[in-house]
């Protein structure tokens, strides 16, 4: 089997004036994703997805990684793995067995796309074999836990909202520290407290700044809130700040979640040698696919870290992140968006398999175990343009 053809279609899920909010990050106006299809000789077609700015992804696929993948066989998804992320050196880098990435191919958006191809390499791979690709990648699980991920409303409003996703079934619920009403600690303690007033006692609470405090700041809120059982407190600092965040983890009892915009097990390795993290949070569309977030669940299970991955995106990123939790033995706890998204739960012909306990069961059907709705790239054709208006 050989991989003849390698596509990246830059895509856009613009969001409706009336849905739009203002967050840390801006306002939303439109959701962006890069589709990956790899395509075999004997007729399998794989997908995979990538963050990043489509445009830019679509032409590393195009002008760089292409010329390493067309041509090889699937079935050898680490070769290919270390081809595109050493680049000319990947055959000295395998010869001497230590990695000797080019300097543009460890982070940013040249991992982004590293990280779809091998998405869809590992789709295609697992259709070959006839079984689900969590099945090829090793299965720990065929369920997980979910929960609700979202969050936004100001002051009292979070205990309604917060509240809901409860009533869903979810057992666990994530909200934002800045809220719809912006941010300061009185204003984030009233919404939190609201929030743990509306799901009650039993269900869990985490909290999610966004990397947005300073580190001084996170610690004030963290004890501030530490009465109401947060489950874990998610990217309080800078994400560039690892040390700054190691100061948050040691001035709280509240655990310490991140890793969503980080890169490779390195990245994570080196959060751990700061002792800033107790929850890893692998983005499987930008640390490197599900070939790196294997080697990031190793690294992290050896010091005892949990792993929830981010699974915050299109339909293809939370089928990939479906598939790398039920292959993760430390994996506890799997993201379900509630934002509005329909490019996630509008782009395939199958249903996730998101119960009304709030657990999110693996598909049994080859591969990822979705396919593409026909109107899939036109309806949801690339818009130029930010994400965020600011």
């Amino acid at each position: 089997m050989k991989i003849i053809k390698l596509e990246a279609i830059p895509m856009s899920d613009p969001v409706p004036s009336d849905r739009q909010h203002r967050t840390d990050l801006g306002t939303k106006v439109k959701s962006d994703a890069t589709l990956i299809r790899v395509t075999t000789d004997n007729g399998f077609t794989g997908i995979g997805t990538s963050l990043g700015s489509p445009p830019v992804v679509a032409a590393i696929v195009d002008h760089e990684l292409s010329y390493e993948v067309v041509g090889e066989d699937p079935m050898f998804s680490e070769l290919i793995y270390e081809k595109m992320y050493n680049g000319s050196r990947a055959q000295p880098a395998l010869e001497t067995g230590w990695g000797q990435p080019e300097p543009s191919r460890r982070r940013g958006m040249v991992m982004e796309a590293i990280s779809g191809v091998d998405i869809a390499i590992w789709d295609v791979k697992a259709q070959a074999l006839g079984i689900p690709v969590y099945q090829a990648l090793g299965a720990v699980r065929s369920s997980v836990r979910g929960y609700a991920s979202g969050g936004w409303a100001p002051g009292d409003e979070a205990e309604e909202e917060l509240g809901g996703y409860a009533a869903k079934g979810f057992d666990a619920v994530k909200m934002r520290v800045v809220g719809r009403d912006g941010f300061s600690i009185p204003k984030a303690v009233r919404r939190i407290r609201a929030a743990r007033r509306g799901i009650g006692p039993d269900v869990e609470l985490m909290i999610d700044a966004h990397g947005s405090l300073d580190t001084s700041t996170a610690i004030r809120l963290a004890k501030e809130v530490e009465e109401f059982d947060i489950s874990w407190f998610e990217e309080p600092v800078s994400v560039d700040d690892h040390r700054g965040q190691g100061l948050v983890r040691s001035a709280t009892k509240i655990p310490i979640a991140s890793g969503e915009r980080e890169f490779t097990r390195h990245d994570f390795n080196d959060l751990m040698d700061h002792e800033a993290i107790d929850i890893a949070q692998p983005d499987v569309a930008r640390a490197g696919g599900l070939t790196e977030i294997r080697r990031i669940s190793a690294v992290t299970s050896a010091r005892q870290v949990r792993l929830a991955p981010h699974a915050w995106g299109s339909a293809v990123l939370f089928a990939a992140s479906i598939h790398a939790a039920m292959a993760s033995p430390n994996c506890h706890i799997l993201e379900v968006s509630q934002g509005y998204m329909p490019m996630m739960w509008e782009l395939f012909n199958e249903r996730f398999d998101v119960r009304s306990d709030g657990s999110v069961h693996a598909p049994d059907r080859p591969g990822l175990g979705f396919t593409l709705r026909d109107d899939t790239l036109e309806r949801f054709k690339y818009v130029a343009g930010p994400e965020y208006d600011f």
